[in-house]
């Protein structure tokens, strides 16, 4: 959910994570004597992206709020830092040779959860089996290539994949693989080793969180509490921020950024990731069970337009799939869409059909601008023969009841760190968070062959045919990239930009002290 720089790391970097590191290798961001962290306080987080519905459930997570939330209660496995490198967090280092198929992973020491619980391999194996065999988790689909997780002694954990997987590292950054006690199932009072401990937890409206006093990592866990008030309207969100309700907020409305990095006791932070947004179309539904319907959809949008518009400016063009031009696989070769409504009927007729009658669902929940940016599709798909409805949903409950639902609706992806991940988690047929129903074998088949190669010109061609897949026969129509933006009081000191997600890849809450 990367337009950050691509991983420098090499293939002895990749096969053996690094133990010893220092705090300051280890937990990104470089600290100067004048920005030493100071303790105490009350942060204060207005975020949109939270609903009644939400708790901390592992396998269920898939809105800012949770995922904010979780991060403050719980680790995870590997951190992906502020360079896009994979980082050791609760596994201190990991080995591997040759295939990738097999993985040695040591579990750090002297770690304890919150109930006062030693951290042991047994916990992991119990969270990372969360995701496997018949579970619900949106995860089951990256977990699946564990062929197996075991206990090697209560320090390390062997995990032994279905076939290679050169990236694994990063795939153990997934925000589903945080950890929990063995056994544990009670959801909404979490336990984690993380760096607050949950007072109080009102879903989809306010929670509060006080500091682990035990908290293992150095310079983190700052602030003595954190209050999360959920504000999903982005202009409220807005004015709790200019009045000091909040110090911190997500999301910002597009047409305030401007307005707001004039006001000298704010700072804007732009962040450039993988995130992209899309109008998802039902794969297995009619019309767009036809693959010619589905690039007349993606000929009738005016990205410039859009990008323009509904973003101002603050993104980059897309082309149907969803890597970024950053990425190192990047496919450069593969021209971008234009605007075409001559070309978009041409694809209808193709489809038998002389118009097309659409209903699209809506909400700024899926992303800010989304229904603006419905509207301008509505009138940039009418040349072309296809006239679209837009049906208004609420932002509460869009995640659970529409996303994945509605045959034609809007949603985002924040990026991930390596294209086989992005392409994994949302295009493999298995996958449980593949949103357009989009099944294809020879796609998943080359996506297999990829990850297990060390060879990247090799692992380069197959990832640019995958890219060419989605953007010729996929179902999600990308129009552009937008980049994450954050807004912060001048109050909050060690912010910095995350190719991950926002909010410093959702650990901001962890990372900042107040001045």
């Amino acid at each position: 959910m990367n337009h950050g720089q691509p991983s420098q790391i090499g293939r002895r970097g990749l096969l053996a994570g690094a133990a010893g590191l220092s705090a300051l290798a280890l937990f990104p961001g470089r600290l100067s004597a004048q920005d030493t962290p100071r303790r105490g306080g009350v942060l204060r987080m207005g975020l949109g992206g939270g609903s009644t519905t939400d708790d901390f459930d592992l396998r269920k997570l898939n809105d800012w709020v949770p995922v904010n939330q979780a991060y403050m209660v719980m680790n995870g496995l590997v951190e992906i830092d502020a360079e896009n490198i994979a980082r050791p967090e609760l596994f201190e280092s990991w080995e591997t040779g040759e295939g990738a198929e097999e993985w040695l992973f040591r579990v750090r020491q002297g770690i304890t959860f919150h109930n006062g619980k030693t951290l042991t391999a047994d916990d992991i194996v119990y969270s990372l089996n969360l995701h496997r065999g018949d579970s619900s988790s949106a995860a089951r689909s990256i977990a699946a290539a564990f062929s197996d997780v075991r206990k090697v002694s209560q320090h390390e954990v062997r995990i032994t994949l279905t076939s290679g997987n050169a990236d694994l590292p990063y795939v153990l950054s997934d925000y589903h693989f945080l950890v929990v006690p063995e056994g544990f199932t009670d959801w909404a009072n979490p336990i984690g080793t993380g760096p607050f401990v949950p007072e109080s937890i009102e879903p989809g409206v306010r929670a509060r969180f006080r500091r682990n006093p035990d908290y293992w990592k150095p310079g983190c866990a700052n602030v003595d509490t954190v209050e999360v008030i959920v504000i999903n309207d982005i202009a409220a969100r807005t004015n709790a921020l200019m009045s000091g309700q909040v110090q911190v907020i997500n999301n910002l409305d597009l047409k305030t950024v401007d307005l707001l990095a004039r006001n000298r006791n704010l700072e804007i932070v732009r962040s450039k990731g993988g995130q992209h947004y899309t109008f998802l179309m039902d794969c297995t539904k009619a019309p767009f069970s036809d693959a010619n319907v589905r690039l007349a959809v993606k000929h009738a949008v005016d990205r410039e337009l859009l990008l323009k518009t509904a973003l101002l400016g603050n993104g980059a063009l897309g082309n149907d799939h969803p890597i970024p031009s950053s990425d190192r696989f990047f496919n450069s070769e593969l021209p971008q869409r234009p605007y075409d409504p001559d070309k978009a009927r041409f694809h209808l007729r193709q489809a038998g059909l002389e118009g097309l009658t659409l209903t699209l669902h809506s909400s700024d929940a899926a992303f800010p601008g989304a229904v603006d940016a419905a509207a301008i599709y509505r009138t940039t798909a009418a040349p072309a023969g296809i006239e679209v409805a837009i049906q208004r949903e609420p932002a509460d409950g869009y995640w659970d009841n529409v996303w994945m639902k509605a045959p034609f609706c809007m949603s985002y992806w924040g990026g991930r760190p390596t294209a086989d991940q992005m392409l994994t988690i949302a295009y493999a047929s298995g996958s449980a968070q593949n949103d357009t129903h989009w099944a294809n074998a020879d796609f998943d088949r080359l996506l297999t062959e990829a990850r297990a190669l060390l060879d990247d010109s090799r692992r380069r061609e197959i990832y640019w045919e995958l890219q060419r897949m989605i953007h010729d026969d996929g179902g999600a129509m990308i129009p552009m990239f937008g980049d994450y933006l954050d807004a912060v009081s001048v109050k909050v000191k060690g912010v910095t930009p995350h190719p991950m997600f926002n909010l410093m890849g959702a650990r901001m809450a962890e990372k900042v002290w107040l001045n």
